[in-house]
Parts: structure tokens; C-alpha cells; sequence
């Protein structure tokens, strides 16, 4: 199982889940300037299945990224988690967090990622998946990325968002924020936080909180569950930061918030 190195040593807590009754693999994603590297899996033999976009970490797409997407398949989804940052360069190389942000992360613009995911959208349409029902999960970065293409992708019937920043991204390039498209979302958000996460204060939290009460239907219907014992990257099942009790938790309900909603 390969990790991305910046994410440090691999916890003894990692998860592997087994592909039986799946159909899964790598596969080359077509894109407007030719095609980056992308994962899928789903359940084997079905057909118009909601689709769930899985956007990745700062790490890019390694083990764990297709590990939650072999979760989501078993849940009874078609899964798709594209390698985002191909373009800019091997997140996969860095040892490095600061210099991974600053010399990769940051070099992405959120047009990219959203060109991206609507051809995620678009492959997983042609092969088992229902474009009219779509959902995305993403963590840190790809948190993030979650609350943005929910506004993006007028087919988002649900989104789950795992402490991703609100109040500011990653880089000059990011121009908006979580914050500024509440009055945007075409489907309710479920953004899933740890109280202990000093990169997200629990008061831009509440502030978001505001925001979605007094934004428009989608908004109004988005829910937070924060909680109290975890820091950032709780769901990380292969670091330390992981937390199995708010990680089952998380996972639950983001299982039920998308059967609620696809």
C-alpha cells in the first residue's frame, strides 16, 4: 500500500478494504487538456448508480483516498477520486508539508478542480453512474473543494465536508472561500469538524453557522457536527490524527446523509 511520505510514518490503526463484490481500479481520466491519473470503484453489476466524487488531501490521491472510495462502493455507490494536483506535480514525492503546499497545492486553482471533477462526473456517466444524482466528500484540502463544488455543480444533491477550511484556502490563487457561496449550494452540506483543530477555529465554525441559516434553501438545510476530542485529519485511519470514535461516527452519517438525499 503506498502513502504519500509528508503524511508521515503509517499508523499500526490502517484500514484496508477488501474488494470483493467490487469493481474497481486506476484508470486514465479524459480532461479538457488531455488526461490525468483516477480511481474508481463500484459495486459490481450495477447500473445508475448515484455517483460520489472523493476529493483528496493535500497528499493526493494514495492509498487511503482509494480505500474511502472502495467504503463509498461498498455503501452502494459508484466512487471516483481524480488525481488533482497531476498538472503541478508528484504530491506523492514531498517528505514536506510546508513545501508541498508552497510548492505544489497552491499552484492549483480552483477552476482546475472544478473542470476536473465535471469530467469525473462526466466518465462516471458513461460507465454505471446517474449524472442527475451526485455527491462529493472531500477531506482537508479536498474538504474544502467539497463546500466549493457543491456550488459549482448544479447536479450536487448532497455534500459531505471533512475539515476543510471556510474562511480561507490554500494559496494566492484561491479568490473565494466556503464563507462566500452559502447563497450558492445546490444541495445541503454536512460538514464534519474536530473542536481540537487550531487550522480551523471552532468560531469561523459558528460563523459558517450564521451564514447557512440566513442563505438559501440548500444552505439552510447543511448541518455541522463538531467534535469535542478531535483535531484536524481525524479520519485519517493511516496517522495519528486518527480518531475511530468521531471516524465511525463521521462515516454513519455521511452514509445517511447521502441515502437522505441521492
Amino acid at each position: 500500500m503506498s502513502f504519500s511520505a509528508a503524511a508521515g510514518n503509517v499508523a499500526p490503526t490502517v484500514i484496508h478494504t477488501d474488494t470483493q463484490g467490487l469493481v474497481h481500479g486506476d484508470f486514465k481520466l479524459p480532461v479538457a487538456d488531455g488526461s490525468i491519473a483516477a480511481y474508481y470503484a463500484a459495486p459490481e453489476g450495477r447500473r445508475d448508480l448515484p455517483i460520489v466524487l472523493v476529493v483528496q488531501e493535500i497528499f493526493g490521491v494514495h492509498e487511503h483516498i482509494k480505500d474511502i472510495c472502495r467504503r463509498v462502493a461498498k455503501a452502494g455507490y459508484l466512487a471516483v477520486a481524480a488525481n488533482l494536483y497531476e498538472r503541478q506535480g508528484d504530491a506523492s514525492v514531498y517528505t514536506d508539508i510546508p513545501k508541498l503546499i508552497a510548492e505544489l497545492v497552491s499552484k492549483v486553482p480552483d477552476e482546475q478542480v472544478f473542470a476536473d471533477l465535471d469530467a469525473s462526473v462526466a466518465w462516471a456517466a458513461q460507465n454505471g453512474g446517474d449524472a442527475r444524482r451526485v455527491a462529493v466528500t472531500g477531506f482537508c484540502w479536498g474538504g474544502r473543494l467539497t463546500w466549493m463544488y457543491a456550488a459549482h455543480n448544479p447536479n450536487v444533491r448532497a455534500a459531505v465536508a471533512w475539515y476543510g477550511k471556510l474562511s480561507v484556502g490554500h494559496g494566492p490563487l484561491i479568490k473565494r472561500f466556503a464563507y462566500d457561496v452559502v447563497n450558492e449550494l445546490h444541495g445541503p452540506v454536512l460538514g464534519l469538524y474536530g473542536a481540537k483543530d487550531a487550522s480551523i477555529p471552532v468560531a469561523d465554525i459558528e460563523t459558517m453557522k450564521a451564514k447557512l441559516a440566513n442563505g438559501n434553501a440548500a444552505a439552510k438545510q447543511s448541518e455541522f457536527v463538531v467534535y469535542p476530542d478531535a483535531d484536524h485529519a481525524f479520519m485519517a485511519d493511516y496517522r495519528a490524527s486518527y480518531k475511530p470514535e468521531a471516524a465511525k461516527d463521521g462515516w454513519k452519517r455521511m452514509v445517511e446523509w447521502f441515502q437522505r438525499y441521492l
